[in-house]
């Protein structure tokens, strides 16, 4: 075997592999799955019950919950219990002064921290309202958020809703990032065509096309799988997920059309100038028309895109990797499939010249 010649290949198993185990084996950062009770108000006692993922309370000494408010100072709890290793109990005195005369409500994220695992946040989870109890004004003790501990281990991020299932973006995101790339690909080699007629370009175009609707075919299959396991169903109406099905109906039409048209220059010509329409169509099929209205994919329809805490260092360390592992081997696949047009071409040939 040509090392030298092979190299690209054996680089995308190395990648692969290292997307594979690494997406698999990293854990995930402790974070807050549930909590009790999401209504406090001031001048009174609030209690909470907080249920945590792959945190180690029982290892920890210095526990604390927090009410983190949108001046960004911390509302110590009076009383950290440990239930579990999983589960924490706290108690927080809610002083008047917390909201102002004239505001009625005010929504907090609730935060546990310790010298084990850090600080973990889940958004929104209390909110603070007005009471009309007379009795005594209740004291709080504040802290600053630069009291909390940083834990930096190489952990995937937690995520409400997403949990475990983050490790898709592996699969499913950087599926379709390759896909684009090979699109585009296949592309200039139907430019190349229509510039100087060269049928090699048609037949690495229509290589690179077919492998990249497979990947289109696989983007779809696993979006579905997370949205089962995300939004409860494996298929929603929403506006990305239709139109990436029009996206690649469209692509499905380009292999009707190489099938419908015998002449080969002909052929070639009709398809690289699909082709081109195609990708267009594709790109404002999916990057376009979901931004314009209400989309559940990050990024589309006011729906906030992926920020610092959703696509981390961690996770792109594993997921940058991966957009270029499946680009290669996207490629790999697409030279092999050029290698059968030309066995199947020189087949026909043969089996033309042998009859004639």
């Amino acid at each position: 075997m040509n090392f030298r010649k092979h190299w690209w290949k054996i680089l995308g198993v190395l990648i692969m592999l290292y997307v594979l185990i690494a997406g698999i084996m990293i854990p995930l950062k402790p974070g807050i799955l549930d909590y009790s009770n999401g209504i406090a108000y001031t001048n009174q006692s609030y209690e909470i019950v907080l249920t945590t993922y792959n945190s180690h309370f029982d290892k920890a000494n210095d526990i604390n919950a927090y009410i983190l408010l949108p001046d960004d100072r911390l509302l110590k709890a009076k009383s950290t219990k440990v239930i579990h290793a999983a589960k924490v109990k706290a108690s927080f005195d809610i002083p008047q002064e917390i909201l102002q005369s004239d505001m009625e409500r005010m929504d907090c994220s609730i935060v546990l921290d310790n010298e084990v695992d850090g600080y973990m946040q889940y958004p929104d989870a209390v909110t603070i309202k007005q009471s009309e109890s007379d009795q005594g004004q209740l004291k709080a003790e504040f802290a600053s958020i630069s009291d909390l501990h940083n834990n930096q281990d190489f952990k995937f991020p937690f995520r409400p809703i997403i949990y475990e299932t983050v490790r898709n973006t592996f699969f499913h995101v950087a599926i379709w990032m390759s896909m684009f790339l090979i699109l585009i690909i296949s592309c200039f080699h139907s430019i190349r065509y229509l510039l100087n007629k060269d049928l090699v370009h048609d037949t690495k175009s229509s290589a690179l096309t077919t492998t990249a609707l497979i990947f289109g075919i696989a983007g779809l299959l696993t979006g579905s799988m997370w949205a089962r396991f995300t939004w409860g169903t494996w298929w929603t109406n929403d506006i990305k997920l239709n139109m990436t099905s029009i996206a690649l109906l469209i692509y499905c039409s380009y292999w009707i059309l190489r099938s419908s048209v015998s002449d080969i220059d002909t052929r070639a010509r009709l398809c690289a100038v699909f082709n081109l329409f195609s990708f267009v169509a594709l790109f404002v099929l999916v990057m376009v028309i979901p931004r314009l209205t209400d989309s559940l994919h990050p990024g589309n329809g006011g729906n906030p895109a992926f920020g610092d805490e959703d696509l981390d260092n961690t996770l792109r360390a594993v997921f940058y990797p991966a957009i270029i592992g499946y680009t290669i081997i996207g490629l790999w696949i697409s030279q092999l499939t050029v290698r059968f047009y030309n066995v199947k071409d020189n087949f026909d040939l043969l089996m033309y010249n042998i009859s004639n």
